[in-house]
């Protein structure tokens, strides 16, 4: 199509036009035959399509798995991706008992302060987590979410190679949290899942020995049931 084309079926001006063509071009989402003057779709059309049906193919698996987990734990389950700084909710599976949360399907938490978030920042490597965070201000960091980037990074640091994150209270008051990582057939995180319920600081132990588990096991068994590898094969503390 060339620019009036488009001018005319989005009814609109082809200076307006125009700054929309630009930018999906230099995105890769068109692109320009300057010998026809005509638009085609550019490859970044075919990432978008693959994005939508891996997270279609990601929450059909998971969901009976969080189901079980939740029947078994009767804890909150949930499924999440990274989305820049934050980590998107996809699923939510709510305990029996009904315990109230802060988060529902579409929540965006930050993820330097969420059990999820910080198994999703633990799979990159130390270069691009200080460039995903170089203009942060932290000023409104939340619960005991890192201050600055040292404490960011430190906090990386102690994360990479653990097989589950445990939080209590450090993000919501008197809310524990569990998570756990899901990987792809070359072992990256491309998810996470987590497990929540109310807990005091004095059930660390019995949460760590117990639910813990349960959790690692259900990202595990996503995991296989996505074609991927439960333990990352790359060597701890390299990047990604």
């Amino acid at each position: 199509m060339t620019l009036s084309d488009i001018a005319r079926r989005l009814q609109t001006t082809r200076s307006a036009a125009f700054r929309t063509v630009y930018t999906l071009a230099q995105q890769g989402y068109l692109l320009h035959n300057p010998q026809t003057g005509r638009y085609t779709l550019g490859p970044a059309v075919l990432r978008l399509g693959y994005g939508y049906l891996a997270t279609r193919e990601l929450v059909e698996v998971a969901l009976p798995e969080l189901e079980k987990l939740r029947d078994r734990t009767d804890w909150s389950a949930h499924l999440g991706v990274r989305d820049g700084r934050f980590v998107l909710y996809m699923l939510r599976v709510p305990s029996h008992m009904g315990l109230a949360s802060i988060v529902h399907v579409g929540s965006r938490l930050p993820a330097a302060g969420t059990t999820m978030g910080r198994v999703l920042l633990a799979d990159l490597s130390e270069s691009d987590l200080v460039r995903l965070y170089r203009d942060e201000t932290y000023q409104n960091a939340p619960g005991q979410t890192p201050r600055s980037l040292g404490e960011l990074v430190a906090q990386w640091q102690r994360d990479r190679g653990t097989p589950a994150i445990v939080q209590i209270g450090s993000f919501e008051t008197g809310i524990a949290s569990i998570a756990a990582p899901v990987r792809d057939i070359e072992g990256n995180v491309v998810a996470a899942i987590n497990a929540t319920q109310s807990a005091s600081a004095d059930r660390v132990d019995s949460i760590d020995t117990g639910i813990r588990d349960e959790v690692v096991r259900t990202a595990d068994a996503i995991t296989r049931l996505l074609g991927g590898m439960p333990t990352s094969p790359r060597k701890e503390g390299t990047g990604t």
